[in-house]
């Protein structure tokens, strides 16, 4: 009886987190203060003799397993209330009808109870890249068959398996031992029946945990960097005490996006796909990512600020602008198509070559 008193009270806690997740994103002071993702220390070189018509350009490309018809997730979400419901269904269907991937938000509450309809979008996407998501911590507790289940329960193509110790040890009741996750994602990219995609949550990926990846045997990674949504910020706000001092110190803790994508960029063995989500906000930040050798570009709190405010038709117009603007930029750097786009030259600041120097094996200061 202790067990069947104690989930719902569990679930509830999760719901009432996920609500205000929400609401902090959508309106919240949660984004890094002095931190970027330093896509403005990435310039392309203009090409003024492209020899490209504007409507022939390709952006499509394939990405674990499925065609996009632009190189862009609607990344994780949310999930676990009837208003993550609403976001979750209206956001895929979004993705469907313009041919975006679409990442759902973390699945802990389906195994705290919460009813697994929150997440169920294939009604509305049945053609989409649909993305699961578990925490590390919690991947490496359960057994290769529930995290299989955890999958097909929302019919996702991939699962994203996320990596938050920043965020968590902020969290109110969060988790606070992270050992053994490197040894989940081992286990499950050998028996999970679809791609496992190593995924931050907003700290961004280093030289160090690329390695620890790919040794691992991971090939697919969301480097999720700092410079957009600092989650350490958003937990901080739900926080007292000690976890709140904790999480002012640690606001702007991260690899800055940019930098995250140069470090996945250069370990081998290669990632077959890397996604740059973490505060891309336009189509020249989608443009830039695949220029430095990202596959894909995430996009997240934007889209959800979009939806919110402006309904379907602000989102839609949101996400208009940004296919308009890899289309533009595409076209003034010559680039007929995607892969075109990862070949062209780039110029790097000085704040970027210090981490881009670190990508190569040095450390210069």
């Amino acid at each position: 009886m202790t067990e069947l008193h104690t989930l719902p009270a569990q679930a509830s806690s999760i719901s009432s987190r996920k609500a205000d997740h929400i609401d902090l994103c959508a309106t919240g002071d949660v984004g890094f203060r002095a931190k970027t993702t330093l896509f403005e220390g990435v310039e392309l070189v203009h090409d003024a003799l492209p020899e490209l018509v504007i409507d022939d350009i390709d952006t499509s490309i394939e990405l674990l397993g499925k065609k996009l018809r632009v190189p862009l997730v609607i990344a994780a979400m949310t999930g676990g209330t009837e208003r993550a419901r609403g976001i979750n269904r209206e956001l895929a269907r979004i993705a469907e009808e313009r041919g975006y991937g679409f990442g759902l938000g973390s699945q802990r509450a389906i195994l705290k109870g919460e009813p697994r309809e929150t997440y169920m979008v294939r009604d509305v996407a049945p053609t989409t890249l649909v993305l699961g998501n578990i925490g590390g911590v919690q991947a490496k507790s359960l057994e290769t068959a529930k995290v299989t289940e955890l999958v097909e329960a929302v019919g996702a193509d991939a699962l994203c398996v996320h990596l938050n110790p920043a965020q968590e040890i902020v969290q109110p009741g969060g988790d606070r031992d992270f050992e053994g996750v490197v040894g989940a994602l081992e286990r499950l990219v050998a028996e999970l029946p679809v791609p496992v995609v190593a995924k931050e949550t907003g700290c961004g990926i280093g030289p160090r945990t690329a390695k620890k990846l790919a040794k691992a045997g991971v090939r697919h990674v969301d480097v999720s960097g700092a410079g957009g949504t600092s989650w350490v910020a958003v937990e901080t706000a739900r926080a007292a005490g000690q976890e709140r001092s904790l999480g002012v110190k640690l606001r702007d803790w991260g690899v800055p996006t940019a930098a995250s994508v140069l470090f996945t960029r250069e370990v081998r063995p290669r990632f077959k796909s890397i996604i740059a989500t973490g505060g891309v906000t336009s189509g020249v930040d989608v443009a830039k990512a695949i220029a430095l050798g990202a596959h894909a570009a995430g996009i997240a709190r934007p889209v959800l600020q979009a939806l919110l405010s402006g309904g379907r038709d602000g989102a839609l117009a949101f996400l208009d602008q940004v296919e308009s603007e890899l289309r533009a930029v595409m076209l003034l750097v010559g680039a007929r198509d995607v892969r075109a786009l990862r070949r062209v030259p780039t110029l790097l600041s000085p704040d970027l070559e210090r981490w881009a120097a670190l990508a190569a094996g040095g450390r210069k200061k």
